[in-house]
């Protein structure tokens, strides 16, 4: 099974926004994005939450999404 790693704080450092922003932009709990943002690789993310992010972030899936090949 593969992992992920979703590149949250990236996209964030270049909008110059705090993890605080997203949250309240896309709707997710802060928490989540604390968990998803913590640049270790997860073993499964809930897309609808993926999504939301990538919305709020105007980026594609593929810009936020890193797939870790085993």
């Amino acid at each position: 099974m593969g992992q992920v790693k979703l590149r949250i704080q990236d996209l964030t450092d270049a909008k110059g926004w705090a993890l605080q922003e997203l949250a309240q932009r896309s709707g997710v709990h802060y928490g989540t994005l604390q968990t998803y943002a913590s640049g270790t690789a997860l073993n499964a993310v809930d897309l609808s939450i993926v999504y939301k992010i990538a919305r709020a972030l105007e980026a594609t899936l593929e810009d936020l999404v890193v797939v870790i090949e085993e």
